[in-house]
């Protein structure tokens, strides 16, 4: 038996229903009203043709009233809006905008997808205002275009930092229009947590977008060319994009007699259904069921409008079909990152006072030896038994599809350590043998399981007060780009033979870069008896999280001043130091500049955002000259020029004393080491502690003797007597090293040397190579050699070769000296 079907309103939901209704009937009558011109368009898509980045208005456009009525056999009705439903008569009242009649219109079954409408506050000297747009439809996005082209636009101000305001913002700095980001909560993008939405408040500044935080708009001034925060701060725009948020589209129900919920959205049940008979509800006009809580929420989101349109259909003709609720998954770019999340945030949790744990890991898009590797934060939020409550994603690449394989996992009742068991597809320009999803399995599964117990950063500040001891177990070239004020500094390869110096009536609170080396340590510190918490995340999370927002000076000019380009007969030098691991970047500047003239300028390519902060920090402290810090196509392009005159010395700060953001700055610049030991991994630490000195300016000395002396091997040289049988006994080059703990008769070398390929790690004789390069000083004790037979021949060219002398002599001009 045919029915008569009557949908409100096109676009995603509206559209969706009314094929799929076709699709499953040839007989029944289907009228869809649109109370626009466009029944079906790309909303999502409205900012980046506002921007330029989509040219063609038309590819917005997906279906036209003829389309669908030809295509599907529809009665589509565009620019007729429903004034009134009348459930009692089973009727629409509705009014024809290009004729101007109105008329009822009977139904069997109605579907309302009326959608959303842009939240417009009562600000006084709004109706006065004559530059101020929001962005809902194609009409908003013409106006918006054609003003900014009829006004000469200079200084465009966004309000509001969701999804459409951060469009808005990126695709009118493409048009080079100088923006102004309010908003009134104290970050960006709301399904997100603080720290995360740091990295894109970060981003957001370095685009020159004047971010201002906890404030809002409060007056328009002079028909919208001023206005005056809530601070009182007075700011001027040629034009200002309304992006507050949006309400369920629902007086024309509420009138009806439906029965309204969150947010004044309409009631469901799990198929679509209203309270009143025959009448059904979709899109973002209806309340929806929390997938994860299972509490009633609002969701505004393009999937499940779609996912609600199909069901819809499928349930009016009879099939058996439920809507499960929504996670709310979603993925927004902001200039070169992408930012991506699904189910619950902290903020969501803690206000229904759900008890959850908290995980942040920073591991590469894919493997770090593949070119153009970049990194990727990544957090998870679960339930102490397990279950999932929601995840979050920053980074340039493979953002959203880690997040969409963990919303997948949640979708099926996957338990937080089961991701670590998620088979998925590798290859190294895609992933890595452990994907980032396995490896929040991996840390979920340690903290469940008590191998390990973690801090967060927001816990810091109220520790520092409690004088909570931290301790730092990054190696010391790490701590010119920051540190917790008042740590404690042991690094991870030294730290079993210096227990006796932690306090054994303290909990320790360990940390690194981004936690690996913080959870070995937790657990060699466990194993010994301490009480041990690791920094989630490592310091790289909390100094994301401490990011503090530049203030940008955002104003019209006259006229716009010419570039002025210094002259220059050097050749600027091209470097790429895109997916080298940390301190990768930073030696590869020192080695190239060591090369230089003075004035001669080097443009660095980088693939870790936090570059920008650490070649700023080293300028500083090395003097050069930082000319330009940018990001470009998923890259830091960072130009510097050799020299600008002596860096001041000061007095000698300790690494403990440093602040988060500190450089080490010294009165003397040297540094020794005494290389006593054979043993590879205490050659490798050797190596990159030396090489990270030098990188930051020291004049850096290293003396072997005794067993120390096989690293300098190169060759094998024929021998006898005694030399013959320490060449028997001892390693013949700098690559046959064993470990000092777990060599198991080589296997144990092997696999460390596997281990630093797969990461990207040079190999011990090219990082002795790359020292020297750098300027390291390598001294072969004689006297040692005398006594072990060792020939000159055997050793690098570039050794020299002197005494205990030679020795005290660079140590009074160091300020470090170790024993190795």
């Amino acid at each position: 038996m045919s029915q008569k079907i009557v949908i409100i309103g096109g676009v995603a939901g509206g559209a969706t229903a009314a094929t799929r209704l076709r699709r499953l009937s040839e007989e029944d009558q289907i009228i869809l009203f649109e109370k626009g011109e466009y029944i079906s368009f790309a909303n999502c898509g409205l900012p980046y043709h506002v921007g330029g980045v989509i040219k063609d208005r038309q590819d917005l456009l997906l279906q036209t009233v003829e389309g669908m009525n030809s295509q599907y056999g529809l009665d589509v009705r565009n620019f007729s809006e429903v004034t009134s439903i009348n459930p009692d008569q089973k009727s629409v009242t509705v009014l024809n905008h290009q004729t101007g009649e109105s008329y009822d219109e009977s139904y069997d079954k109605l579907i309302i997808s009326t959608g959303a409408k842009a939240i417009v506050p009562n600000i006084a000297g709004l109706d006065k205002a004559k530059n101020v747009f929001s962005l809902r439809n194609i009409p908003d996005m013409d106006l918006i275009k054609a003003y900014i082209a009829e006004h000469e636009v200079q200084v465009a101000t966004v309000i509001g930092g969701g999804f459409i305001g951060l469009e808005m913002m990126e695709n009118l700095v493409e048009l080079g229009i100088q923006v102004n980001l309010v908003e009134m909560a104290p970050q960006v993008m709301p399904n997100i947590d603080f720290e995360m939405a740091q990295m894109l408040h970060a981003q957001i500044n370095m685009h020159g977008v004047n971010l201002i935080l906890e404030d809002g708009l409060k007056e328009f001034r002079q028909e919208g060319q001023e206005f005056v925060l809530n601070s009182g701060r007075i700011l001027q725009s040629d034009m200002t994009i309304l992006s507050i948020g949006v309400l369920p589209e629902s007086n024309l129900t509420k009138e009806a007699g439906l029965e309204l919920g969150f947010k004044g959205g309409i009631k469901v049940d799990a198929q679509m259904r209203t309270s009143q008979k025959d009448i059904f509800a979709i899109g973002d006009v209806i309340e929806v069921v929390d997938a994860v809580t299972g509490r009633p929420t609002n969701i505004p989101l393009a999937w499940p409008a779609n996912r609600q349109g199909r069901l819809v259909a499928d349930v009016i003709n009879g099939l058996d079909a439920a809507y499960n609720g929504t996670q709310g998954t979603a993925v927004a770019k902001i200039f070169e990152l992408t930012a991506a999340s699904t189910g619950n945030n902290e903020r969501q949790l803690q206000n229904l006072g759900i008890d959850y744990q908290a995980i942040h890991i920073h591991p590469n898009s894919h493997a770090g030896y593949y070119p153009g590797a970049s990194p990727i934060a990544l957090k998870l939020l679960f339930a102490p038994d397990g279950k999932i409550y929601g995840a979050q994603a920053i980074g340039t690449e493979g953002v959203e599809k880690r997040i969409d394989v963990i919303a997948t996992a949640m979708r099926f009742g996957a338990k937080a350590e089961q991701l670590a068991s998620i088979e998925l597809a590798y290859a190294p320009p895609y992933s890595s043998a452990k994907d980032p999803v396995n490896m929040l399995g991996y840390t979920a599964d340690n903290l469940l399981t008590g191998k390990v117990a973690s801090f967060q950063w927001s816990e810091v500040a109220d520790l520092k007060k409690q004088g909570a001891y931290f301790l730092d177990v990054r190696e010391n070239f790490e701590l010119a780009t920051g540190q917790i004020s008042g740590s404690h500094t042991i690094p991870l390869n030294q730290l079993r033979h210096r227990l006796q110096e932690l306090p054994k009536d303290q909990t320790i609170y360990v940390y690194c870069q981004v936690g690996h080396r913080g959870y070995n340590a937790a657990r060699i510190l466990k194993q010994a008896g301490f009480e041990v918490k690791n920094l989630d995340g490592g310091y790289k999370t909390y100094k994301n999280a401490s990011y503090q927002l530049r203030e940008i000076e955002v104003k019209k000019v006259d006229v716009k001043p010419a570039a002025e380009v210094a002259a220059s007969d050097l050749e600027t030098i091209q470097l790429d130091a895109c997916g080298l691991q940390c301190p990768g970047p930073i030696l590869k500047v020192k080695e190239n500049l060591d090369l230089m003239q003075d004035g001669q300028k080097l443009t660095v390519a980088a693939s870790d955002f936090g570059f920008s902060a650490d070649i700023e920090a080293w300028c500083k402290n090395t003097g050069n000259t930082l000319i330009d810090n940018k990001i470009e196509g998923n890259k830091v392009i960072a130009t510097l020029a050799k020299g600008s005159g002596p860096v001041q010395e000061t007095q000698a700060v300790l690494p403990s004393q440093l602040p988060a953001e500190g450089v080490l700055t010294e009165t003397k610049d040297g540094a020794t080491m005494v290389v006593f030991s054979g043993d590879l991994d205490k050659a490798l630490a050797s190596m990159i502690i030396a090489s990270g000195a030098a990188a930051y300016g020291k004049q850096v000395t290293l003396f072997f003797t005794f067993w120390g002396l096989s690293v300098l091997k190169k060759q094998k040289v024929k021998k006898s007597g005694l030399a013959k049988m320490f060449d028997i006994m001892l390693p013949n080059s700098a690559n046959k090293l064993p470990l000092s703990n777990m060599n198991m008769g080589g296997m144990g070398s092997a696999m460390i040397k596997h281990i630093m390929k797969k990461k990207n790690v040079d190999s011990l004789p090219e990082m002795i190579e790359q020292a020297h390069k750098l300027g390291v000083k390598f001294v072969a004790c004689t006297m040692s050699m005398d006594l072990m037979g060792i020939e000159k021949e055997e050793l690098f060219d570039f050794v020299e070769y002197g005494g205990v002398a030679t020795f005290i002599g660079d140590s009074e001009k160091a300020n470090m000296q170790l024993f190795i």
